[in-house]
């Protein structure tokens, strides 16, 4: 039980849309804090996708499939129907995205100790071959690290954007407002592209100087190199990748210098 409410007052940036935001808030919340949600970051579909469709007719062919995100998970599969038995064995990165994929009832023939692209590589190259067949479903933004080192390492690599990322119109709105009105406490980040989507609202507006009130968090060293890239201080980038240990870590830093 928590004996105290360390975010007490605090008003905290929860970067995810509604359907991805409750266990967060909920967290915020248990701590005495007040979340604020606000999707920094969003996905679709890429519909008419004739490239996925010729890889899915190929799902047989591949040895591995590997999925570096519960988003790209869900969208998968939005696409794909025809059951476990078609499917190669399957990698994934981070436990949001292997619990994703246990709610389907599949589990991960491999999981990286570690929930980074660096991590992932270096602990699956032993299970790749010279000519081991890989699918590679990702988003446009996503980083071409994995199929780089795969393909280095001899295994034949397709890469696949399923989906796009963008910042919902509404959240600009808000977040403008919110960040020009000083009701921010603590802004936290989960990859590269909410830092980006939020610094373009910032730089759009003059608000650069609004951010130097706020206890920042974030979780993965991509994510704090590109919030050090644009100038920014970063309290809290807990070891373990995960949203409640980035939570704890901006705890201890706020009982630190509070103390």
């Amino acid at each position: 039980m928590i004996k105290s409410l360390p975010l007490l007052d605090k008003k905290v940036l929860v970067p995810r849309g509604k359907d991805q935001a409750k266990s967060f808030s909920d967290l915020v919340e248990r701590y005495g804090g007040t979340p604020v949600e606000i999707p920094l970051i969003a996905f679709r579909p890429i519909e008419k996708n004739q490239r996925l469709q010729d890889c899915l007719k190929a799902l047989d062919t591949y040895d591995w499939i590997i999925f570096t995100s519960n988003v790209t998970v869900e969208t998968f599969f939005s696409f794909f129907d025809g059951g476990a038995a078609r499917l190669p064995r399957i990698a994934v990165i981070g436990k949001k995205t292997d619990e994703v994929l246990h709610c389907r009832g599949l589990h991960a023939d491999f999981v990286p100790s570690a929930y980074v692209a660096e991590s992932f590589v270096e602990e699956f190259l032993p299970l790749i071959d010279r000519g081991t067949r890989v699918l590679l479903p990702k988003g446009n933004l996503a980083r071409e690290y994995i199929a780089s080192a795969l393909t280095e390492a001899g295994a034949v690599v397709d890469e696949v954007v399923i989906y796009e990322t963008y910042m919902p119109e509404e959240s600009r709105v808000k977040l403008f407002q919110m960040l020009a009105d000083h009701q921010l406490d603590i802004l936290t980040f989960t990859s590269p592209s909410t830092v980006d989507h939020l610094m373009d609202v910032v730089r759009e507006n003059g608000l650069v100087q609004q951010l130097r009130h706020c206890v920042i968090g974030c979780i993965g060293p991509i994510t704090e190199k590109k919030l050090h890239d644009y100038g920014l201080a970063v309290h809290a980038s807990p070891e373990e990748y995960t949203v409640k240990e980035m939570m704890k870590s901006l705890i201890a830093f706020l009982e630190k210098t509070s103390g």
